[in-house]
């Protein structure tokens, strides 16, 4: 595990621990196990990182299942012994992560699966609205999906704010300017801007709020000028319009739901 996951784990755990689970100072020398329990079917994600939590307090966790696996209900996705205590004091935090981890990755897998039966090029991916990032597109990734930025550092995105104060051409060359070693994506809302997007050198365009009909369109257009070129659909993609834009020739499909309005898995923790 990455020195930037233990940090936002431990900071999770400080931040409700607080100056100690008060109730839990009832218990203690209490010792025993608990299982965490899934009560529906999932893809299982953030397995290891509720382990961490409940090792570094000292308890002893086993992970019967690992990340990426589809989950049947009422499977224990993990097994925990110690003081009661401690159980206790990680029990939500561990919880959290998981119960979202694992609806973002179930989710992410339910979107990738409908597209790939139209489009197995597509990409799904996430968007950088999201709770917490780091985690939340880690189980993007498990699901199938593909994370996007991680920060605003990964790629040269023109929104259409930077495009109203320095227009098209002129967003594209200072950005082609900037660094060869990073990809310029452009975002667009006609097919007249994509074409002239395309001919200024952008790696990837995006299609913002387009209706399929103007979506398939543009992709032809990009696509006739130069067929190396990445076209992103984006707004408004949900579960139920997803393959569609999927058969209009996409290379990528982002959408925030799967971060910002994820539904979590339902688990809780059960003393054996």
């Amino acid at each position: 595990m990455d020195m930037t996951a233990e940090t936002i784990l431990n900071q999770l755990l400080v931040e409700d621990i607080g100056f100690g689970d008060i109730t839990s100072q009832l218990l203690v020398d209490e010792r025993g196990t608990a299982s965490i329990i899934t009560k529906e079917d999932c893809i299982l994600s953030g397995a290891e990182y509720a382990k961490y939590l409940f090792d570094v307090r000292g308890a002893d966790c086993h992970l019967p299942c690992h990340e990426g696996q589809r989950i049947a209900n009422g499977t224990a996705v993990l097994t925990v012994e110690g003081l009661y205590r401690t159980i206790f004091e990680v029990e939500r935090t561990a919880l959290n992560l998981l119960t979202r981890m694992s609806g973002i990755a179930t989710q992410t897998r339910t979107l990738v699966d409908m597209v790939h039966e139209v489009n197995p090029h597509c990409r799904v991916a996430a968007t950088r609205k999201t709770v917490l990032r780091y985690f939340d597109k880690r189980a993007v990734i498990t699901g199938g999906g593909d994370p996007h930025r991680f920060r605003l550092d990964d790629l040269i995105l023109l929104k259409d704010n930077h495009v109203k104060i320095l227009g098209i051409r002129e967003a594209l060359t200072r950005a082609r300017q900037f660094s060869f070693s990073k990809k310029v994506e452009i975002e667009v809302s006609t097919v007249e801007d994509a074409v002239t997007a395309c001919k200024c050198g952008a790696d990837i365009i995006m299609l913002d709020n387009m209706d399929l009909d103007t979506t398939r369109n543009a992709v032809e257009a990009v696509k006739k000028i130069s067929p190396g070129v990445l076209v992103e659909a984006s707004g408004n993609m949900t579960q139920e319009n997803i393959t569609a834009y999927a058969e209009t020739g996409v290379d990528i499909i982002s959408l925030g739901t799967i971060t910002h309005s994820v539904r979590a898995i339902n688990m809780s923790l059960e003393v054996v």
